[in-house]
């Protein structure tokens, strides 16, 4: 039994190692973000113009965006690109999943949720997003030219390039356990700029993905502020039922 016991101790130590070397630490996202309406607001003009061309959000139509400070007509304006779409309708796009696999070798992912979905990867789902966006890099070897250090060999072309500019990996050999050598990443090295500072272009990116956190439980501040009231109110009429309590039994012995 103890040896079972050791044996199971040492597969799990085994997999937390190698799912910490798998993927990189992750940085964290600003989430002060998620509360303030200019960010949102920006995060939704950007996610309409890089990423609503390949990326649909099927479950979130457009005038839910009333919640974060835009009216229809906003969003009429100035997010709504698809040809014959109206403020009422599900945030989908027209391009066919025959010819999303053939120029991305997949069908690019639903983002109405990645927030949520990506959550407990070293992280919280708007933490993998915020080092993920930042974290692509010039690869000649890859059929878009791209790599991420956050999901390696991804299909997806670095759509924020022309903000961000270019940058490639910087790799060193270092001896491993036994000996091997092995590739260990060092950082970044800047090729091109952008049309964006880093700051700059830091900065866009928490405005992105605190909108893709929002996308992805609107409800969710609501929800919040309505437990911290439930809350209150529970302990409110717990303190009364036990003071009621006390005065209905003092007399019995």
């Amino acid at each position: 039994m103890n040896r079972f016991i050791a044996f199971v101790l040492a597969a799990l130590a085994f997999t937390g190692a190698a799912r910490a070397q798998e993927h990189p630490a992750l940085d964290r996202f600003p989430a002060e973000r998620l509360t303030e309406m200019p960010a949102l607001q920006n995060g939704a003009r950007l996610f309409a113009n890089y990423c609503l061309s390949c990326h649909s959000a099927s479950y979130m139509r457009y005038n839910r965006m009333r919640d974060i400070g835009l009216s229809e007509e906003d969003v009429e304006k100035n997010l709504l690109f698809a040809p014959g779409a109206k403020v009422g309708d599900l945030m989908k796009i027209s391009m066919a999943p025959k010819d999303a696999k053939a120029w991305f070798g997949t069908v690019p992912p639903d983002l109405t949720v990645i927030a949520r979905s990506r959550s407990g990867e070293g992280g919280s789902g708007a933490d993998y997003l915020y080092t993920y966006l930042r974290s692509f890099y010039r690869d000649e070897s890859r059929p878009t030219g791209w790599n991420n250090r956050v999901f390696p060999n991804v299909g997806m072309p670095h759509v924020l390039w022309e903000l961000q500019g270019t940058q490639v990996a910087v790799f060193e050999e270092e001896k491993g356990e036994g000996g091997h050598a092995e590739q260990v990443f060092k950082g970044f090295k800047p090729v091109s700029a952008g049309t964006m500072s880093a700051a700059e272009y830091d900065s866009n990116v928490a405005d992105l993905v605190a909108y893709l956190q929002w996308m992805s439980e609107p409800s969710q501040r609501d929800r919040v502020r309505l437990g911290v009231w439930v809350v209150i109110f529970l302990l409110g009429f717990g303190f009364l039922a036990w003071r009621l309590n006390a005065a209905y039994w003092k007399d019995v012995k």
